[in-house]
């Protein structure tokens, strides 16, 4: 029996001795790679990564771990279909370097912390009580907040409205290209290289899209998701429709064309018709009263003069 267990022994010793042996050779092999390549990179003293840590800007290393709590902070707090908005109206603003929905979050928390710091720092200044201390916080804490939200909609409608005033032109260039003899993508990059804008900033991005290889009907749509003009819009459905049904490109060209100068020109009546009724406010509040100052005001200071010398 005794022998029996000393087997036993000796065949458990063995499968451990083994299954070590094993598990450090397969380590070794597993760190190999990593030798290799570490052998071919020269490690990086601390002192250097500390000068090099050193060398960034001071809003680098100090500021920008602030700003991603603060960023994290305002993911949180933002509802979703906030950011949503504020990413749809970052796409309309052309997507600016730095620009994403969770930095303006981030910039909407950090303005409304401010704008309460602001309020009540001006409210203790003013010496200020009651219902004008609230008032006061208030209007700095909406304004911190709602700060962001004008900035992004001010760049997306300054963006829509060049968009909007490029397009008659850039589609009279794209018709006289196609009906001189050059394909619609050729046509397509001289107004990329000869009308300056937005307009062609986006057709740009729409013809590297179809060089890398997407189809040019989901270019077209892409280029009408990134702009909320209706005219581009009206022009990307019936090109898409053109292709689809291949009707010629010249003629679907002109007829954007001729419908685009109707509209710009139905726009500049319409602007210049809103003119009279949004000059009576002015006139009644600014014109008229210095108006009847001047022409009254000599009249008047003759009668109360005439007047107290009777009595």
């Amino acid at each position: 029996m005794s022998d029996t267990w000393l087997l036993v022994a000796l065949l458990g010793t063995f499968g451990a001795v083994s299954s070590l042996g094993f598990g450090l050779i397969r380590a070794q092999a597993k760190r190999r790679p990593v030798e290799i390549l570490e052998s071919q990179v020269e490690p990086m003293p601390v002192s250097n990564m500390r000068e090099q840590e050193l060398v960034r800007p001071f809003g680098e290393r100090a500021m920008k771990p602030m700003l991603t709590t603060v960023a994290r902070a305002g993911r949180r707090i933002t509802p979703l279909d906030v950011r949503k908005r504020l990413a749809r109206k970052i796409v309309l603003a052309g997507s600016p370097e730095g620009w994403d929905a969770d930095r303006f979050a981030a910039g909407k928390v950090g303005g409304l912390v401010l704008g309460v710091v602001f309020g009540v720092f001006l409210a203790k200044v003013g010496n200020l009580t009651g219902l004008k201390q609230i008032i006061v916080i208030a209007a700095f804490t909406a304004g911190g907040y709602f700060a962001p939200d004008s900035i992004v909609t001010r760049a997306a409608e300054s963006r829509q409205k060049a968009i909007q005033r490029a397009l008659p032109d850039t589609m009279d260039l794209l018709t006289i290209s196609v009906e001189a003899g050059l394909g619609f993508d050729a046509a397509l990059a001289q107004v990329v290289e000869h009308v300056p804008g937005p307009l062609s900033e986006e057709i740009s991005r729409m013809l590297q899209e179809v060089q890398l290889g997407k189809p040019r009907t989901d270019a077209f749509r892409n280029l009408g998701e990134r702009s909320s003009v209706e005219e581009l819009n009206g022009f990307v459905l019936s090109v898409i429709q053109a292709d689809v049904f291949g009707i010629s490109v010249s003629s679907v060209l002109r007829a954007q064309s001729k419908e685009l100068r109707v509209r710009r020109r139905q726009r500049a009546e319409r602007t210049a018709m809103q003119i009279p009724v949004k000059i009576i406010f002015p006139t009644i509040l600014c014109v008229f009263p210095a108006l009847f100052i001047v022409i009254l005001g000599p009249g008047v200071i003759r009668i109360i003069h005439n007047f107290s010398g009777t009595f």
